[in-house]
């Protein structure tokens, strides 16, 4: 097992952290708080995303927050007026935690121009009468936007899983003192939760998680993937799916929860070794990882079972 140190999409962990400031563990630990690292779901049998099915970044951001001792004010608008409002607000008690925004209209992100239908998060610093001043955790410190646009962004209307709009935690204060490994032990009954099917998966029809989203998934690249599946996969699932699962590995192991550690550096190792086989169409490999990857979920259900 070895740690993984470098960029990836880890937005909403790298808002939070940076909104908690020197108290906040490693984003790494907040992802693997969230509880995303611990399935896979093939929404509608056709759209893959390496976290368990019913968990979105949202849930994940509550929970990490909770099991860190943490408290903030999270709350919504109902248009450009209140929320703008709420944001000049909430900015003078400290950094708030803005998200989802739809990424495609931050039109700081050079080639963004449009709605994309991918979710972000940001920690907003500051708001003047023409612009707000932010973190954007994909690699642009202190950058800006008109009001206007980003609270255009902000409103979230092609983001899916969103309950309000305009969606931002404030007000952090700690509740009560929690270090990083006991954080850590408290979200394992929530991993095995996620493994063993948290989600009910009736809400989109044809959807499959875990051991059979990974022999469906084996199947669609044997078959043929589509160019929107295959860009998904190379450029944001496979990419994200991997770090998380290395984050967990590493996380684990420093619990002494080696059975399980193991188990996750297995995953990882077969979603990140998927990269070079999707984008390059290498098809028979890449749907063997899938199959060898399907009967891991189990094993990781199980073997988190027995390390508690």
């Amino acid at each position: 097992m070895y740690p993984y140190h470098g960029s990836g999409p880890y937005c909403f962990a790298n808002s939070l952290a940076m909104v908690l400031g020197s108290d906040a563990p490693p984003p790494s630990v907040i992802e693997v708080l969230t509880g995303s690292p611990f399935g896979l779901v093939l929404l509608g049998g056709q759209l893959p995303l390496f976290n368990p099915y019913g968990w979105d970044p949202d849930i994940g951001l509550d929970d990490a927050i909770a099991l860190l001792g943490w408290a903030c004010h999270r709350q919504g608008a109902e248009d450009d007026e209140q929320a703008l409002a709420m944001l000049h607000e909430a900015v003078k008690a400290g950094p708030v935690l803005a998200g989802p925004v739809e990424m495609g209209l931050l039109r700081q992100q050079p080639g963004m121009t449009e709605p994309v239908g991918a979710d972000h998060f940001v920690a907003v610093l500051e708001v003047d009468a023409t612009l707000v001043r932010f973190h954007d955790p994909n690699g642009h410190p202190y950058t800006t936007l008109p009001i206007k646009e980003f609270l255009a962004a902000w409103r979230a209307e092609t983001i899916t899983y969103r309950t309000t709009s305009y969606t931002m935690r404030s007000d952090f204060r700690r509740i009560r003192e929690v270090g990083q490994d006991e954080a850590l032990r408290a979200a394992l009954p929530g991993a095995i939760a996620w493994l063993r099917g948290r989600g009910d998966v009736t809400t989109w029809p044809g959807t499959v998680a875990g051991a059979g989203a990974a022999d469906r998934l084996a199947s669609m690249v044997s078959g043929g993937l589509d160019a929107g599946t295959r860009a998904h996969l190379a450029q944001f699932a496979i990419r994200v799916g991997a770090r998380r699962l290395t984050d967990a590995a590493t996380a684990l192991a420093g619990i002494g929860r080696g059975r399980a550690a193991g188990v996750a550096t297995r995953q990882a190792r077969l979603v990140g070794g998927l990269q070079y086989d999707i984008l390059n169409a290498a098809t028979a490999r890449a749907a063997e990882a899938l199959r060898r990857l399907a009967p891991t979920y189990h094993e990781f259900a199980d073997a988190l079972d027995v390390d508690q």
